[in-house]
């Protein structure tokens, strides 16, 4: 994969990435811009402070590379930039970020990556500067008033142009068959609830039904003081696959989506739960599948599990609460790389980033 075309930093302080974002027909034109951070001149001074307040009043999605293992600048313009990709060694790549700054992730090949990343961003360019925006604002709010802005965005991306591509292109799918059985479980054992998501023959899928039925799972705990801990599983070959597919593009009411999700959503009981709760997941979580369970004061992940962000390739961002509780975890840049990058993250890098507390099984 060829090399994306970068700006230096220098070109950066001096406001190559400040070019109008909306082309003649309102679209996003080049929604992401990588920075070089190996100059083959060091900027001055000067530049480096022009560089930083550049890169934080820029509307774009500013992405840093470096061929080293640590990027040779300072921590302020690490901070303002969206994400900065660095080397790591093949052997050493899911565990190399433990020490790392918290903004940068390490890969094999960071110019190969950014030029992934920028391509993934053209392809949903509305979804992509909506996330920046989003993750921008969450971590500086309350959860319960991040976890409406993002609510908010999700409802606008799903009356976009990216979304209903996507509809048009996966084409009519009939509805979810209604559940044969309780697709939650609740049992009390002595002062500890176990909640378990049991509708396996759907990957535990986190449709209406199973949506519902884990509410008033979680409502039971938070009702009740003498629940005094809280395990958050799943049954069958993972603990949960995501949003069903099948019920995307259903809704015919984005306002009254954006209250069900906030109002009637699993995210805001997980994180009321506090101390109390564990969540402990297995297998391929995606969307829905990681982004409630960041929300557990202990992520317990089983060997060879794996988290997903796939959102962005739906002209989405994290719709259950992933743009809130996994910076919390993760930071947003780390956020970020999950949901452009949209491959699937081992268990050993999730836990190198405190995504996950223990991986044990």
């Amino acid at each position: 994969m060829p090399a994306t075309t970068a700006i230096s930093l220098t070109e950066l302080a001096a406001g190559a990435a400040d070019a109008d974002l909306l082309d003649a027909r309102a679209e996003p034109s080049r929604p992401l811009t990588v920075v070089d951070l190996d100059p083959a001149t060091a900027p001055t001074a000067a530049d480096l402070e022009r560089a930083v307040r550049r890169a934080r009043d820029s509307d774009r999605l500013l992405v840093g590379r470096t061929g080293r293992a640590e990027p040779a600048c300072p921590d302020d313009l690490l901070s303002v930039l969206d994400l900065t990709l660095v080397r790591a060694p093949r052997d050493h790549l899911h565990t190399a970020d433990t020490a790392g700054h918290p903004a940068t992730v390490a890969v094999t090949d960071p110019a190969a990556e950014a030029e992934f990343l920028r391509a993934r961003a053209a392809e949903q360019p509305q979804a992509a500067l909506v996330l920046r925006q989003v993750l921008a604002m969450t971590g500086q709010l309350p959860v319960e008033q991040a976890l409406d802005l993002e609510s908010l965005a999700y409802s606008t991306l799903l009356g976009g142009a990216g979304f209903a591509g996507w509809l048009a292109a996966r084409g009519p799918r009939p509805g979810p068959p209604p559940a044969t059985h309780d697709p939650v479980t609740a049992r009390r054992e002595g002062d500890l609830l176990r909640i378990t998501l049991d509708r396996p023959e759907r990957r535990n899928a986190h449709g209406a039904e199973l949506r519902d039925a884990l509410v008033a799972a979680l409502d039971i705990a938070l009702w009740d003081d003498t629940v005094r801990e809280v395990v958050l599983d799943g049954n069958g070959p993972c603990f949960s696959s995501g949003g069903d597919l099948d019920e995307f593009g259903t809704a015919t009411d984005l306002a009254t989506a954006h209250l069900i999700r906030t109002r009637a959503g699993a995210a805001a009981r997980l994180h009321a739960l506090g101390d109390r709760l564990t969540a402990r997941i297995h297998g391929t979580c995606v969307g829905a599948g990681i982004e409630l369970p960041s929300f557990a004061a202990r992520v317990v992940a089983a060997p060879g599990t794996t988290v997903r962000l796939p959102e962005l390739a739906m002209g989405l961002i994290p719709g259950a609460g992933g743009t809130v509780g996994i910076p919390r975890r993760i930071g947003r840049w780390r956020t970020l790389y999950l949901v452009l990058d949209g491959r699937a993250v081992p268990a050993e890098r999730a836990l190198a980033w405190g995504l996950v507390d223990r991986v044990e099984g």
